[in-house]
């Protein structure tokens, strides 16, 4: 299968604390790779040294094969990088329609003011429709951001991050502060966009991990201890170690 993203060899040490310890992984096209660990394990070190907001100090990222060493924050994105994040950063006091289309008029390129010219710029609200259809918020359209409940505005990051057409999605902890339906709607939403674009997933919720993965990678104290299937992540002894004990979380 085609890699995506290949992290080979990757170190970051804070002082004596390697963050990240030697970590190599690959994620396919068309696959959602999930990365889980307990708290303090690097995953979110790993996730900024792979957008570029640190610098690692050994190893090697590559974007569809080209080495990202010397690549800036912004120009990761443009080669195909995308990223949600924990906390939602919408425009709160826009709405859902002028959020989605600013962000396809990122993608566009050039200056842009977003009530100037609507008709000019039909497409641009066309496609900015279609995007808020599929994340089956249609009747919040008109709606203020801020108003959005927050599985809504986590819906709307994600469809608004896709509209930059990533070949990977970098997904921080989609589930945080989300309720069982809202998680469920999630999970469907995810597995759609699976054939749209692949998908680095860190998650805490385990049972999305095991609804949503073709594979995964457990970091424990900045080190790989294992990858494979959900079954192989399942049956794993050193991963309920890692997770002390709590077979719970893995059921």
């Amino acid at each position: 299968m085609t890699a995506v993203l290949e992290i080979e060899a990757l170190r970051k040490r804070f002082g004596g604390l390697a963050a990240t310890d030697g970590v190599s992984l690959e994620v396919h096209a068309g696959e959602i790779h999930a990365l889980i660990g307990p708290n303090g394990a690097g995953k979110s070190t790993l996730i900024n040294l792979i957008c570029g907001e640190m610098t690692p100090d050994e190893g090697k990222i590559r974007l569809m094969g080209r080495n990202l060493a010397q690549a800036s924050v912004h120009e990761r994105v443009e080669m195909g990088l995308g990223r949600t994040f924990q906390i939602t950063s919408l425009l709160e006091d826009m709405t859902v329609l002028q959020n989605v289309g600013m962000a396809l008029q990122a993608r566009a390129g050039g200056n842009f003011r977003i009530w100037d010219r609507v008709v000019k710029r039909r497409r641009i609200w066309d496609a900015a429709e279609r995007i808020i259809a599929d994340c089956q918020l249609e009747e919040r359209e008109t709606a203020l951001v801020a108003d959005l409940s927050h599985g809504e505005k986590k819906q709307l990051e994600l469809m608004m991050a896709m509209a930059l057409q990533p070949r990977i999605m970098l997904l921080d902890e989609p589930m945080a502060g989300l309720g069982h339906v809202e998680s469920l709607k999630m999970i469907e939403q995810l597995r759609a966009l699976r054939a749209q674009t692949a998908i680095l997933l860190v998650e805490h919720d385990m049972e999305a991990v095991f609804a949503l993965a073709d594979r995964i990678s457990v970091l424990v104290y900045g080190r790989i201890v294992a990858q494979g299937s959900v079954e192989d992540i399942r049956n794993d002894p050193a991963v309920r170690e890692a997770y002390l004990g709590a077979e719970d979380e893995l059921c």
